[in-house]
């Protein structure tokens, strides 16, 4: 469990996160690119296709075909939220809830593809 207390970044919290995904690759924003998670990511398998931070001496390779699903992902899932009635949950019923979701993504698929 994180327990945490005022202000954190989110970079301090993601190895707890990740901790036992198995995946071949991990997505993650310019934010992330620490040395303790992209040590992680390759010590269990994953590549690490983190965009590297400008002030690095050494700048890391990442495929940037991959990179732009993280932000397809990240987009519809902002579209989504624009919806009221899924950002606030107002179907109760999960398949309910399901369905909703799915007739907005079908609404919302010619936009963001």
């Amino acid at each position: 469990m994180l327990v945490t207390s005022g202000a954190v970044a989110d970079c301090t919290q993601a190895l707890e996160l990740i901790k036992g995904f198995e995946a071949q690759h991990l997505l993650a924003d310019r934010g992330y690119d620490a040395d303790a998670i992209v040590t992680y990511a390759q010590a269990h398998g994953m590549r690490p296709e983190i965009p590297p931070r400008k002030h690095r001496k050494v700048q890391r390779e990442y495929d940037r075909d991959i990179y732009k699903l993280r932000h397809f992902v990240e987009n519809a899932f902002l579209q989504l939220k624009q919806w009221r009635g899924i950002a606030t949950r107002y179907a109760k019923n999960l398949s309910t809830f399901i369905a909703t979701v799915q007739i907005r993504r079908l609404t919302l698929w010619p936009k963001i593809y």
